[in-house]
Parts: C-alpha cells; sequence; structure tokens
C-alpha cells in the first residue's frame, strides 16, 4: 500500500489544472481551465481524516474563446462579479486502497453549496530535483450546473438545448508538504 508523509501540503498551481467539460448542442464538449486557484490539505498516511480546502477564482475560466469566458463570467453563469469565488471543502476521504480514493465534500458555486463526491487516484509521492516532496492526485466528478444556479440555456431548432446540464470537473493537482 502507497502511503503518504502526513502532514500540511500546499497546492501548486503551477504544476496543476482545474478543468471542466460540457456538453455543447448535444454533439461536442466545450472544455475550459480555470487559471487562478489555490488550496491546502492536511493530509494523514492512509488519507483517513485528510482534510483539503481550495478555492477557484471565477473570473480566471478560460475556454479559449474571449466572448464565452465573458459571457460565463456574467450573471447568466458564474456572476464572478458578486461570486469571485467558487470553494471546496472536505468533508472526508474514504475507500484508499493505496491508489484509488473517493473525496467527499462540499462545492460552492455562485453562493449555492452542494455536497460532491470525487472518484480519484492517487499518483504517488516522490522528492523532486529540488529537494520539494510532492504528491499527485487525479479526481474527477460530474455535477448538475443547474443544481448551482446556472441556469442559462437557449432551445436548440432541431430540439434540445444549447447547454447541458452535467458539467464534468476533472483535477489534475501536485501538493508540495510544508517544512515544518
Amino acid at each position: 500500500m502507497t502511503t503518504l508523509t502526513p502532514g500540511k501540503w500546499t497546492l501548486d498551481a503551477s504544476h496543476s489544472e482545474a478543468m471542466f467539460s460540457v456538453r455543447h448542442a448535444g454533439i461536442s464538449r466545450v472544455r475550459g481551465t480555470f487559471e487562478d486557484f489555490n488550496g491546502s490539505a492536511t493530509l494523514t498516511e492512509n488519507l483517513n481524516g485528510s482534510v483539503i480546502n481550495a478555492e477557484v477564482q471565477a473570473a480566471s475560466v478560460n475556454t479559449r474563446n474571449e466572448g464565452r469566458d465573458e459571457h460565463l463570467r456574467s450573471a447568466d453563469f458564474f456572476d464572478a462579479e458578486n461570486h469571485p469565488v467558487l470553494k471546496f471543502e472536505s468533508l472526508e476521504v474514504t475507500d484508499f486502497d493505496g491508489e484509488d480514493f473517493k473525496l467527499h465534500g462540499n462545492l460552492t458555486v455562485r453562493g449555492v453549496t452542494k455536497e460532491v463526491e470525487f472518484k480519484g487516484e492517487f499518483g504517488g509521492q516522490t522528492v523532486d530535483a529540488f529537494g520539494a516532496t510532492r504528491a499527485g492526485f487525479e479526481a474527477e466528478t460530474e455535477i448538475s450546473r443547474e443544481e448551482f444556479g446556472l441556469t442559462w440555456n437557449a432551445a436548440l431548432e432541431a430540439g434540445g438545448f444549447l447547454v447541458s446540464d452535467k458539467v464534468r470537473i476533472t483535477l489534475d493537482v501536485s501538493f508540495t508538504k510544508d517544512e515544518e
């Protein structure tokens, strides 16, 4: 069983990605990232009892289309002016078998908080070339954007809607162990 060095860790945003994708027009996926985010964790050797917190700046959304990004920042979606931060606060980590785990927590988007479950994979722990102890994780969940108040949509001529309700959130993150 792979273990972690217990203690406080800091998210290394320069070696991490916070991504999402949503079905567009019922036929393809639009993908995006958030460019400005941070997080911290107090990790235990077997992840049980670990505490993970993260914040994402809503205005940092990037789908590689400035018009779409401005629309996502608007009151139709994230309402970044009134709700600038998306938050995640863990409740518990379960089912860690040395590789896979489940991360349960509260996700807050646009001022609405809902419990979500991420299915995750521990990538391992190592000491990098600069002496920093690193741990890597991938995690994914799917949410209903409408449950978070992101209800804007447009009907399609052929039926259905422009933007799917289901949004896939994928995290590929690296944490560095804090100096004690």
